[in-house]
């Protein structure tokens, strides 16, 4: 029974250590920075849900009654949102608190084409 228990407490501090080194490496890394900005590649954008994600604070920028809200994710069906249709563009070019502020530019910049839009779009220049 001792060696048992002795067997146990063992493996119980090895799996310890070992979780605590993998989330040191992860913490460690350095974040991506575009080259030509010299900006960190902070923000990713939703053109089909004209959201953001922030990649350090791990939260959702989105647009909810006029107001910008932030939450741990988009809620289910928010404009249509799936899985299926998540494209998303990094914003190479601000890396600062507020990135909803640029939602014009990023519309503009970045407009979402989905599968109709694009078969008609291929089909008018024929």
């Amino acid at each position: 029974m001792k060696r048992f228990v002795l067997t146990l407490l063992i493996v119980i501090i090895f799996t310890h250590l070992s979780q605590a080194q993998s989330e040191a490496k992860q913490t460690s890394t350095a974040p991506l920075v575009d080259p030509v900005t010299n900006c960190q590649l902070r923000y990713y954008y939703f053109p089909n849900i004209e959201a953001y994600f922030d990649t350090q604070k791990r939260f959702y920028y989105f647009k909810q009654d006029g107001d910008w809200i932030t939450a741990d994710e988009i809620p289910e069906g928010y404009r249509g949102y799936s899985i299926y249709n998540k494209v998303n563009i990094f914003i190479n070019d601000y890396d600062d608190e507020d990135p909803c502020q640029f939602i014009e530019l990023h519309r503009k910049k970045y407009p979402y084409i989905n599968n109709d839009r694009a078969l008609k779009l291929m089909l008018s220049k024929k």
